[in-house]
């Protein structure tokens, strides 16, 4: 096959090209907006594509002739999509809108991720077949990007995923178990809600449920998350036993005594018996995702 990685620069996107490096089973072109931060690896090919420049979309595109193009770049900061909505549906709506329009044009299997802030959180882990009903921009611009790709002519593929976590060489942004480390390890007291639960992703799963979605050419919603749901003071907790970190500076607080522009959905999280059954998909333990993701920094430092 030929694939097309958009937002090759982010947590995702790196793992997908080293995955696909590794697996030495298809040829695929890497694209992100600006310079390739892949400094470390080689031996594939990256061109700049700006997704909210539709000329730019079509014409990498179209250049390259792809089988499958596994979209993962999306603005996914829930507080900055609150307060900047135009450059929210610039990336989130309108550049999936140029996306599914090239697809269609050429009958390209388009692998969208999306999200479970889609979704209100009154209750969970959630099945495929949940009612969307978004409480944030964020969460609203994602469910627009779905219904634009549920309507393709071309085959589709949406994988909704929760909380992404792991390291890469050159971060774009932190993520919760990086962020938690860090902070204890400088000694410094942490406030994580009780009240908010997630079933984290380890990255390197992610990208393997993408390119099993890819190559059995597997369409309709698949839930692609972790398998372990718990609440985000367990989570941190979990991290700071792992690493051998004081627990004693994470004070348990209810998500009310925050006061943030978006609202999260308090439950949310997955249920993987589709991904499982029909895509052989097996993510990680959040222990094991752990370890994994503390061998990896090992090796950057």
């Amino acid at each position: 096959m030929k694939i097309l990685i958009t937002g090759s620069n982010g947590l995702l996107g790196q793992k997908l090209v080293k995955q696909l490096l590794t697996d030495k089973k298809h040829q695929f072109l890497a694209t992100a907006k600006g310079e390739n931060r892949l400094i470390s690896i080689s031996g594939f090919e990256y061109k700049t594509m700006d997704i909210t420049n539709k000329q730019q979309v079509f014409d990498v595109i179209e250049s390259y002739q792809p089988n499958c193009v596994i979209h993962t770049a999306a603005m996914t900061n829930v507080d900055q999509c609150e307060s900047e909505k135009e450059a929210c549906l610039a990336m989130n709506v309108e550049a999936v809108r140029y996306l599914a329009e090239v697809c269609d044009k050429h009958s390209i299997h388009l692998v969208h991720v999306s999200t479970d802030f889609i979704f209100d959180g009154t209750h969970g882990p959630l099945s495929e077949d949940e009612q969307p009903n978004p409480i944030s921009f964020y969460g609203q611009s994602k469910l627009d990007a779905e219904l634009i790709v549920q309507n393709m002519t071309a085959p589709w593929s949406i994988a909704r995923t929760v909380l992404v976590i792991g390291i890469v060489d050159q971060m774009s942004r932190s993520n919760i178990v990086l962020w938690a480390k860090g902070a204890l390890e400088k000694n410094q007291k942490i406030n994580v809600v009780t009240d908010q639960f997630r079933t984290p992703t380890l990255a390197e799963d992610l990208a393997d449920g993408c390119i099993k979605i890819a190559e059995q050419k597997a369409k309709g919603v698949f839930n692609i998350s972790g398998p372990d749901q718990m609440s985000i003071f367990e989570l941190v907790s979990q991290v700071a036993e792992h690493f051998n970190l004081d627990k004693s500076l994470i004070n348990p607080v209810n998500s009310t005594n925050f006061s943030q522009p978006a609202k999260r959905p308090p439950i949310t999280g997955f249920l993987i018996d589709k991904a499982k059954k029909e895509l052989n998909y097996n993510p990680h333990s959040f222990s094991k995702s752990l370890a994994i993701i503390e061998s990896q920094i090992a090796a950057f430092s």
